[in-house]
């Protein structure tokens, strides 16, 4: 009796369609379309970029991998296709910790750099700022120097303590690893770990001009803001640090191996800091 029902609804049911029986049959034998196969693949590739970035990429930067790969898509599909998949790239909880103090009689460089932010060549200008790293064990302070040409952090130092000690060491590190000619306009705000006789004696002794944000002013020093800002999004509030050797670990693993070698940056022309500026490297030895 289910068989006669069966045999009945389908042919009802293609007799509503149009369609013969045997052309039914070939339809569901057909397997999937020719869309439904290239939606298959971009969902493929996209989790691919989505997890290979950490979870960090959301849809402009895997728009932009895909077509690098030869894909014709949009943001939007690319978009769709994440929320359908439930991929979401981290959002940063906010909160701000002050580690500017420049409450203090230290003298004050003038405003050079003047939010000229656009620069020719690397190591040239150099912005450096402070920020705070929360850890279980006890909380820590990340001094960032970073390229303004490149976007590259060229130096930085993580400790436990808002000192002089840690902007040097972070300028050193800088210095050791670049090697920047006289000359250099370094840029900072204007806390008394900048200001102090020792940073400004190390500064002369690399032959850097100095150059302070005024007074209550984020946007004078927005880019190493905007790094810091970016770390704290794509990897602090997307962990929690129980040690301060674990939170080491993070940041090397982030800055040196993933935000230097491998973030692509819409302002780089989505390359990464390092790719970027080996192309000065190869223009200036050919």
């Amino acid at each position: 009796m289910e068989d006669h029902r069966s045999e009945f609804n389908l042919e009802k049911m293609c007799e509503l369609m149009g369609v013969s029986r045997s052309g039914y049959y070939k339809w569901r034998s057909a397997g999937p379309s020719n869309q439904e196969l290239r939606k298959r693949e971009l969902m493929g590739r996209i989790t691919y970029h989505f997890n290979d970035s950490e979870k960090r990429y959301g849809a402009p930067k895997i728009t932009f991998l895909l077509r690098e790969e030869g894909y014709t898509v949009i943001e939007r599909t690319v978009g769709l296709y994440m929320h359908e998949l439930g991929l979401r790239s981290c959002v940063s909880s906010k909160y701000k910790v002050q580690t500017t103090d420049s409450n203090h009689d230290l003298p004050i460089a003038p405003n050079i750099l003047n939010q000229q932010f656009e620069t020719q060549r690397p190591n040239q200008v150099w912005v450096a700022d402070i920020t705070y790293i929360p850890c279980k064990e006890g909380r820590l302070y990340l001094a960032s120097v970073l390229d303004l040409c490149t976007r590259e952090i060229v130096g930085w130092r993580l400790e436990d303590r808002m000192t002089t000690d840690l902007v040097l060491g972070a300028l050193q590190d800088a210095y050791a690893a670049k090697k920047p000619k006289k000359g250099l306009l370094h840029h900072s705000d204007r806390g008394s770990q900048y200001a102090s006789d020792d940073y400004k004696k190390q500064l002369k002794a690399y032959r850097m001009k100095a150059s302070m944000s005024r007074k209550g002013n984020c946007y004078d020093n927005a880019c190493i803001e905007s790094f810091h800002s970016i770390l704290k999004k794509e990897l602090i509030y997307c962990k929690r640090f129980r040690t301060k050797q674990q939170a080491y670990n993070e940041m090397f693993r982030y800055v040196e191996f993933f935000y230097n070698r491998k973030r692509i940056h819409g302002a780089l022309g989505y390359l990464s800091p390092v790719r970027f500026a080996s192309s000065f490297s190869k223009s200036k030895a050919s």
